[in-house]
């Protein structure tokens, strides 16, 4: 996943944004948010139609807001209840459907999932001749195919099926899906590989994805609001936002229709979508989850994939970030005219929601104006009991510099730099999602170092009176990155 980092001015401003809130809280009020947050006058700043937005603390939800409207051509208000179309974030309901079936006994996660497959198979490819790609190596990004995201369509389009889209019969693509590399060597996000995944649950449990995602997760948590059932589909929700380009124009028919549904066909709110990342994390403490065992909540956010893996990948989850010393499990999703973000903490049950209906210019700037105001005003800072030490000057001085990006891959300018006797890192990924760029590098007394707010350790390789490379530890994951000084 590619991160993009916007500059933007933009000077028409919309005639009107309407707001619609709710504070939920038995012992704090949480109505600070609202003033802190001034979510309204950034729509007509950003000409952004709509934003939804939930918080959630200690495994509740204390605050929603939803700001703006459904679509510009009906000033409609959005409410709690209007479900946005979600992209990417179909991507780790997917694989905790898998992981479900997967526990009940009707899927082997661990197998090629080439067997499952009846109406298309893997194409022949000299990277798989002896290493068939499993089901896992699919959901973690893992297995190298190719097809990285798709077009949407609208209703009156000929609707590609996923064959026609595994087969390159669609717009973007004009080959089939290939393989890159050996499945498990590397990291390549695609969507392709979960059109794949999708094409395999269908074909061996004879059912739509949709029907599978309503019953095994919706249903028994409740998620009225939430459905992978397309808008040309007998079923479809009632109450939705419509898409808008950077303009504030809704796009076409303003739903857009996405047959690759395991990639990237959920429509849901944020209210439905905290439940979900609410009953994760108590699954991951066991305690009050009623639908995910504690063994697939631990499966599916656990990081399973490090080497070129923008920091740290899990079954569906992006696990790249350490926010106020938590380890957070994550996913973006982003369409043309749509997107957001889901965030939430592995412990003690914090974390956020917002949806927006806007462009990417639109939307990006008071989505992060919004993760990094709640990061900060909401005090989640989890207390560390490590073990550090001074760092000696010779290596201070020879980490100092610039490097290519060591931390994510995303071929960025990262510096070490001293302040006030410290080092701190500046990364520009850091500050896009942190809101800020000085990050301590804290030197441990194992050897190993880490970073404020970033979530693998690191253990630097000096040699030759400079520093050659970095391993990145995660859990029981190394990767080692070559450090090019600039």
């Amino acid at each position: 996943m590619k991160s993009s980092f916007y500059l933007l001015i933009l000077i028409a401003l919309l005639s009107s944004c309407q707001t619609s809130k709710k504070v939920f809280s038995e012992k704090r009020d949480y109505s600070f948010l609202t003033d802190s947050l001034n979510i309204e006058p950034q729509l007509e700043k950003y000409k952004l139609p709509g934003f939804s937005l939930v918080v959630f603390e200690n495994y509740k939800i204390v605050y929603s807001s939803q700001v703006g409207v459904k679509s510009m051509d009906s000033k409609e208000k959005l409410d709690e209840n209007t479900a946005f179309s979600t992209a990417s974030i179909a991507k780790p309901i997917t694989a905790l459907l898998c992981h479900i079936l997967e526990e009940k006994g009707l899927i082997n996660l661990n197998d090629p999932i080439d067997k499952y497959l009846k109406r298309w198979h893997l194409p022949k490819s000299k990277f798989t001749e002896n290493n068939s790609p499993t089901w896992k190596q699919f959901l973690n990004h893992t297995a190298g195919t190719s097809q990285g995201g798709f077009e949407d369509h609208y209703e009156g389009e000929t609707i590609p099926t996923i064959t026609q889209s595994l087969l390159g019969q669609i717009p973007r693509y004009d080959k089939e899906i290939e393989f890159l590399f050996t499945p498990g060597t590397s990291f390549e996000y695609s969507g392709g590989g979960y059109v794949i995944i999708q094409m395999a649950l269908e074909d061996t449990l004879n059912k739509p994805i949709a029907e599978l995602a309503q019953e095994y997760i919706f249903s028994p948590l409740g998620m009225k609001n939430t459905t992978m059932i397309q808008p040309n589909e007998k079923g479809f929700l009632k109450n939705v936002a419509f898409v808008h380009d950077k303009e504030g124009k809704v796009i076409k028919t303003g739903l857009p229709i996405t047959p690759q549904v395991a990639p990237s066909g959920l429509w849901s709110t944020p209210t439905d979508l905290a439940k979900l990342s609410i009953e994760i994390q108590n699954a991951l403490r066991n305690k009050n989850n009623k639908v995910i065992s504690h063994q697939v909540a631990k499966e599916v956010t656990k990081v399973t994939a490090l080497k070129n893996a923008v920091g740290g990948w899990s079954y569906g989850w992006q696990k790249s970030f350490g926010y106020s010393n938590y380890d957070w499990f994550s996913c973006n999703g982003s369409n043309t005219g749509v997107g957001g973000n889901v965030l939430a903490s592995m412990t003690d049950g914090n974390g956020m929601v917002y949806l927006a209906n806007g462009e990417k210019p639109n939307r990006f700037p008071v989505m992060n104006n919004t993760r990094t105001k709640i990061l900060t005003v909401m005090d989640w800072n989890k207390a560390t009991h490590e073990d550090i030490q001074e760092l000696p000057l010779s290596l201070k001085k020879q980490l100092i510099g610039t490097y290519d990006d060591f931390l994510y891959g995303q071929g960025m300018e990262t510096k070490i730099l001293e302040k006030n006797n410290r080092l701190y890192v500046e990364s520009p990924i850091l500050e896009h999602f942190k809101g800020k760029n000085e990050y301590e590098l804290l030197y441990l007394k194992n050897g190993t170092f880490r970073i404020v707010d970033y979530p693998n350790l690191l253990k630097f390789d000096f040699s030759n009176g400079k520093v050659n490379a970095v391993i990145l530890t995660r859990d029981s994951l190394k990767t080692e990155v070559k450090m090019i000084k600039k």
